[in-house]
């Protein structure tokens, strides 16, 4: 049984369908096809009554709806790459990616304008989300922080629970 393909990817798609198209003419029934694309048998059905009425032409990819991408699939895929080396790579202060910084980042690399809301969601494509850093004080005490949680806080924790059960 083969892997789920994502529905964006259209190549994928097509070739799944002709590749069932020949599996059906090599003589295979059309339930063990639909088993074996990890599809229903409906659309194995569907697959070749349009292959049936148009040839080629009734199985290929469509054209997408709505305003093409734009900045194509193989630039924002490397997007990731380039993210990975840091914000300071590309002249920040510090290595902080913000939907601003990633904005200015595709303008540069790729000569594309996006707003810095839309980010989000070019991120969220590639599996990733912009994240809120942890603000720590320079002043912080690591080791400070770790007696206090070893030691003070069980006898807290003890002097309330005791509180609690009066």
């Amino acid at each position: 049984m083969e892997p789920a393909i994502p529905r964006y990817d259209a190549g994928a798609l097509e070739a799944r369908r002709l590749r069932a198209i020949e599996m059906i003419k090599e003589g295979k029934k059309k339930a063990r096809i639909a088993e074996e694309l990890n599809v229903s048998r409906a659309a194995v059905t569907i697959w070749w009554n349009k292959y049936s009425d148009k040839g080629n032409n009734g199985i290929a990819k469509k054209q997408r709806p709505g305003r093409p991408p734009k900045v194509s699939r193989e630039h924002i895929a490397s997007l990731p790459e380039l993210l990975k080396k840091g914000a300071m790579a590309y002249g920040y202060s510090t290595d902080l990616w913000t939907t601003k910084r990633v904005a200015e980042l595709i303008e540069k690399e790729f000569g594309v304008s996006y707003d810095r809301d839309h980010i989000s969601r070019i991120l969220h494509q590639l599996g990733m989300s912009w994240q809120r850093p942890e603000r720590k004080a320079i002043e912080r005490n690591e080791l400070g922080i770790k007696r206090w949680i070893q030691h003070k806080w069980p006898a807290i924790k003890k002097k309330h629970a005791s509180f609690m059960q009066r």
